[in-house]
């Protein structure tokens, strides 16, 4: 099964001081709107979000369809065929998306220990 890109997005308390750390880790910014209260950062493959006052806790992102460069990949597992995957091995999902769809769509489970994990294909 092929996840795709993979993020850690960040539940940041003032982005702009959080903007200002991972710069000086390295990361630049590769997306986002700072307005909004959300961008998305880089420094090499590793991509972090930081989004702020939007979510209550840190999630794992993937996203199928992509690569680490938010480019489209030409083959993929789609959203629903992870789905599809992961309800046929009895891992309880929090949100799903409808089978009868295409496109772009996302689902949320949880791992063990309570991390939120966020599949969320864009194309």
């Amino acid at each position: 099964m092929k996840l795709g890109a993979f993020s850690v997005s960040l539940n940041v308390k003032d982005i702009q001081a959080s903007k200002t750390f991972y710069e000086t880790l390295g990361f630049t910014v590769f997306g986002g709107d700072l307005e909004h209260n959300y961008l998305i950062m880089k420094n090499g493959d590793a991509i972090i979000g930081l989004f702020q006052g939007m979510f209550e806790q840190n999630i794992l992102t993937f996203n199928p369809g992509w690569d680490q460069n938010a480019t489209t990949l030409e083959a993929f597992d789609d959203v629903r065929a992870i789905q599809k995957h992961l309800k046929s091995n009895n891992i309880k999902l929090e949100r799903e998306t409808d089978d009868s769809t295409s496109g772009p769509a996302s689902i949320v489970l949880y791992d063990p220990d309570g991390n939120t994990i966020l599949i969320d294909q864009h194309v």
